[in-house]
């Protein structure tokens, strides 16, 4: 049997919204093991003057569960 466990994350970028969900997932796997899925939840941005100064994503990130690890 599978299970899939959710988490909401926040990532950032200052170069582009694709940029902040790249990061997020590349952070997220370095202590999450066995990421099986994202959904783009929002996003959205900071305007320094008339620009965009940081992107800002939410994602709900799906991660499955090893039944089988022993404990330590």
């Amino acid at each position: 049997m599978d299970i899939e466990k959710h988490l909401i994350l926040t990532g950032s970028s200052e170069v582009s919204w694709k940029d902040a969900i790249i990061n997020t997932i590349e952070e997220a796997s370095k202590s999450i093991d066995y990421i099986s899925s994202i959904t783009i939840l929002k996003q959205r941005a900071s305007i320094d003057g008339n620009k965009i100064s940081k992107y800002f994503v939410d994602l709900d990130l799906g991660f499955t569960l090893d039944l089988d690890r022993t404990k330590n």
